[in-house]
């Protein structure tokens, strides 16, 4: 079972349809008691870095949070902004992340006058690492994106999924039970259909 967690940012239902449509059972929470009992987490996300830092703040969810992620051990997945929310900072706000993974989001810059901010549409990925999240991926893969802004591992180790919009950046990454990807596989048909289905497998 997948715990969605509902702190007030992000289009849960529709992850949680895509999860149905793979067969896979999960649910909408923001109770802390199930979300402290939960097997597996998935943290959405759409919107501004500081928007999504209160909430989850304001949401009497983050020492659940901390303790499930970085004690327990328990497998969790972010979604674009929740794929941010889970680093030490962004260059779009002032509050400091999660800090769950050593990495910080950075603006894209455009170095043409064609790439347009944000990155919106569908980008192939290329593997950099092997991992259980990607065993059901058929290649080539793309994913749909919608973001302004992007992560930047400081451990090559940690990364996961490369992408490319004017320049390369990291598309997902991996450390320990912590996952996060950029782009929404909620959108992104049979390939997020694929993803979610082996992150419910883990």
């Amino acid at each position: 079972m997948v715990t969605i967690i509902d702190y007030g940012v992000g289009n849960l239902g529709s992850i949680l349809n895509m999860f149905k449509k793979v067969g896979e059972d999960a649910q909408i929470s923001a109770d802390p008691s199930v979300i402290a009992n939960a097997e597996k987490l998935l943290l959405p996300g759409v919107g501004s870095f500081d928007f999504g830092m209160q909430s989850l703040n304001e949401s009497g969810l983050r020492d659940i949070l901390d303790n499930k992620v970085l004690k327990e051990k328990t497998p969790i997945l972010g979604i674009c902004l929740g794929m941010q929310l889970m680093t030490n900072r962004s260059e779009e706000g002032i509050l400091p992340g999660l800090g769950w993974i050593d990495a910080s989001v950075k603006r894209f810059v455009p170095i043409h006058a064609g790439m347009k901010v944000p990155h919106m549409g569908w980008s192939a990925v290329e593997s950099v690492a092997a991992n259980p999240l990607l065993a059901r991926l058929t290649w080539p893969a793309r994913f749909y994106f919608v973001h302004s802004f992007y992560v930047s591992c400081e451990s090559c180790a940690d990364v996961l999924l490369q992408s490319h919009y004017g320049y390369d950046f990291h598309a997902a990454f991996s450390h320990d039970n912590i996952l996060g990807v950029q782009f929404h596989p909620e959108k992104s048909h049979k390939f997020g259909m694929q993803l979610l289905k082996s992150f419910a497998e883990l």
